[in-house]
């Protein structure tokens, strides 16, 4: 599997409308048959900071994602909305997606 963070540092002017901003993208992203997860998060610390976490099967699945149309859409929409370039993380990793945390379960099925 392919995981990949990225932090979107955005223009304060468009972070409450970012969400909306990367919508086609997200939707377009989510459909395609190697994608595993796209989730995006808000900073509780910046609220002008976004965060996406992602996975796709292989690599194979993840350069499809990056020569689609939506994703060059996707970049040009995004660039006007970052206010510098977002930091990522591009691993790979064993496993096709999330797994249950060992350490924590909730009180009632201990």
């Amino acid at each position: 599997m392919i995981f990949i963070a990225v932090r979107f540092p955005v223009r304060p002017e468009y972070s409450d409308r970012w969400l909306g901003l990367v919508d086609d993208f997200t939707r377009a992203t989510r459909a395609e048959p190697g994608n595993l997860f796209f989730d995006w998060s808000r900073s509780v610390e910046d609220p002008h900071r976004f965060v996406l976490l992602e996975a796709f099967a292989d690599a194979e699945a993840g350069a499809a994602h990056v020569a689609s149309d939506h994703f060059k859409a996707g970049m040009e929409a995004m660039s006007v909305a970052v206010a510098s370039t977002p930091e990522i993380i591009n691993v790979e990793v064993p496993g096709q997606g999330w797994s249950a945390m060992g350490e924590l379960k909730p009180a009632g099925d201990r």
